[in-house]
Formats: structure tokens, sequence, C-alpha cells
């Protein structure tokens, strides 16, 4: 008896932490670019909130932004691509081998005055492919891939 008990708390403990892994997916860190919102500053910190099935929110603690799916006009995504310089003069040369990544997510939609907007985000590596595939799915439109490397990143 104490073992199928023991056992059922596994399963609950593991149950608990695939559901807070999906919690994440749909509620994911992201940085603010650039765009024509005046009410974010370029670099500031903010999470992208896509749980909701008809809008999406991106905001930090003081401002936020929400945008209806049917409202999105498109979806770009792109990556920038680096070499490792600083890390290979004070750490190693090794560094020189590896590529650092950084991952934009461009959406052009219209506000709730009728306005045309965008927004560009940058986006941490684990959750780009879940949020693009997401927008696909509930704007109904394709994502625009702008270069070779974010194609081979998000369509292998």
């Amino acid at each position: 008896m104490m073992r199928q008990f023991g056992r059922l708390r596994i399963e609950l403990v593991l149950c608990l932490v695939l559901c807070l892994m999906g919690l994440d997916a749909a509620d994911s860190k992201a940085e603010f670019v650039g765009g024509t919102l005046s009410t974010f500053k370029s670099g500031q910190d903010g999470r992208l909130a896509m749980d909701q099935t008809d809008l999406m929110v991106f905001g930090s603690k003081q401002q936020k932004v929400t945008i209806l799916y049917s409202q999105v006009r498109s979806i770009e995504y792109g990556q920038k691509v680096d070499r490792r310089y600083l890390e290979a003069i004070l750490i190693s040369p090794m560094f020189l081998l590896s590529k650092k990544r950084d991952h934009y997510l461009t959406l052009h939609y219209r506000d709730e005055k009728g306005y045309d907007q965008a927004l560009v985000l940058r986006l941490p590596k684990s959750s780009i492919r879940p949020t693009l595939a997401s927008l696909e799915a509930r704007t109904g439109l394709k994502v625009k891939v702008q270069d070779d490397e974010a194609r081979k990143a998000y369509r292998s």
C-alpha cells in the first residue's frame, strides 16, 4: 500500500512539472528591440504571454501592449549570427569556433485605434519554435523568414 502511494506521489510531481513547463512555453521572456511603440525603451525586458486564444500580451510590470491575433498583418523571423570574438580574446581561442545567435520576431499589426504598428522582440532560443508555431496557428499567416540562417533553424 505504501509503495503504491509513493508511486502515485512521483507521478503527481511529474505531472506538475510537465504542466509548469507548458505554462513556460506560453509565457516566455522577451526583450523589446524596437518598433513604433514609444511606451517601451529599446533593451527593455518583458514577457510575451500567448496563453489566450484571441490575443497575446507583451509587457513588463509598468506597461503592456495587447495584440489581437486577428489584427496581425505579418510575422517575420530573423537571426543575427556573430562570432564570439570577445570571449575568444578574454577566455579561449576555442570560442572562435562557436557562433552566438540572436533570434528576432517582428510583428506588424493594427492596434485598437486602427493604426499600423510594428513590434520587434528578441526571444530566447528555447521559445522561438513554440512561439512561431502558435502565431502561425492562431493568425492563419505564414512566418516570413528573413535569412538563410533563420530558415535553417526554423524549418529544419
